[in-house]
């Protein structure tokens, strides 16, 4: 189901962690374990990949890199992801250069961003010599400034988003710095879906937007501008719409553009669904008293006796106010204030309507005759 779309269903409700909410998804790799871990917990998720790492036998750069790097022998070398180190040495085997970039990196001292990282150097059948405590590229260079780096060769593992400021800072110090980018990010198959997806967080028709990359942000937030919408964007994940992101690299891009994003402590795709969770039930569920009995407002749904109701935005502004002012009377003048885009009193009536069309009962909005109206507890 498109999260997107603007149903007023009511349904029967299911108590899962992510019942009621709704979570966009920017990932390609491996976005189908993200998406099914979130649907079995009950959400709705709308998937628009923003990139995609384009196929080996694309990228040709990566094998004269290669050839750099066996031509001139590093002293050391930076490795920064597992997929990275895995797929360089499988494009490295398949071109017939596997054992000669084995016996040159064996000689060289190997420092690595994070346990991921080191697993896939071991596995390559290599040894690291250090790892950064905190899994960012900028602790791993802090390491090697520490030790000195005039006149040595040192090789950089790019990983799709590449960091100037820290290869700056190893040329500053004295170092030759080679590079080898064993994935490169290029627009995904159905790139449509992405200006699809960046409308439903401008219309706050999703509580969440998930990152796992950073090149993946930057291409989120360069088509928001090729469709004009970036303020509008930006204003709604600063407000209504969380952005999510896997680890500081990835949150880079959105705390330049002023978005402050939630980041789990390990920076591991399991550890980021567990966070969302924990965020939406802490921050995006609320319990209110009836007269009719308990309700529950999560996300874009209100729960009621077992079944859900469905609210678009303009009808979820009118509950979420009625609910805040726990029963007293609001007119029609401050419910007009929360539909910034109603011109006129129709439009509040229409989205009086909607709202009592979509509630899972109806009466839990009163009419107060000649006053306005009030939840009803």
């Amino acid at each position: 189901m498109n999260a997107a779309d603007d149903t007023s269903a009511v349904t029967e409700f299911s108590n899962d962690q992510l019942s009621g909410f709704r979570i966009g998804v920017t990932s390609d790799r491996r976005s189908d374990d993200l998406i099914a871990a979130l649907e079995r917990r009950g959400a709705q998720v709308m998937h628009a990949p923003a990139l995609r790492i384009a196929p080996v036998e694309e990228d040709v750069d990566l094998l004269a890199d290669t050839r750099a790097i066996l031509e001139t022998p590093p002293d050391v070398l930076v490795v920064t992801t597992a997929y990275g180190m895995r797929r360089w040495s499988e494009a490295a085997d398949a071109a017939g250069l596997g054992d000669a970039l084995t016996d040159v990196l064996q000689a060289a001292r190997i420092f690595v961003r994070g346990p991921k990282a080191r697993g896939a150097v071991r596995a390559a059948g290599l040894d690291d010599v250090g790892i950064a405590h905190d899994e960012r590229t900028a602790s791993v260079i802090d390491m090697l400034l520490d030790e000195g780096v005039e006149g040595r060769t040192v090789a950089v593992q790019l990983h799709g988003y590449t960091d100037g400021q820290q290869l700056e800072r190893l040329r500053a110090g004295g170092a030759r710095v080679l590079t080898v980018e064993p994935y490169r990010w290029v627009k995904p198959d159905g790139a449509e879906r992405l200006p699809r997806l960046i409308d439903a967080v401008c219309a706050r028709n999703l509580d969440v937007v998930t990152f796992t990359s950073a090149p993946a942000v930057d291409a989120f937030l360069t088509s928001a501008i090729e469709q004009g919408v970036l303020d509008q964007l930006l204003d709604a994940l600063r407000t209504d719409v969380v952005a999510a992101a896997v680890g500081p690299v990835t949150a880079g891009p959105l705390e330049v553009a002023g978005v402050t994003p939630i980041i789990p402590e390990r920076f591991r795709m399991g550890a980021l669904i567990r966070l969302v969770c924990e965020h939406l039930a802490l921050h995006q569920v609320t319990e209110l008293s009836t007269a009719l009995g308990p309700v529950q407002i999560r996300g874009r749904s209100v729960v009621f006796e077992g079944r859900a109701g469905q609210l678009a935005p303009a009808p979820l502004a009118l509950f979420r106010a009625l609910a805040a002012s726990t029963g007293a009377v609001l007119t029609r003048k401050d419910l007009m204030a929360h539909l910034p885009e109603a011109q006129n009193e129709h439009a509040l009536d229409m989205a009086m309507s909607r709202l009592r069309a979509s509630l899972p009962e109806p009466r839990l909005v009163a009419t107060v005759v000649k006053r306005g109206y009030r939840l009803n507890v």
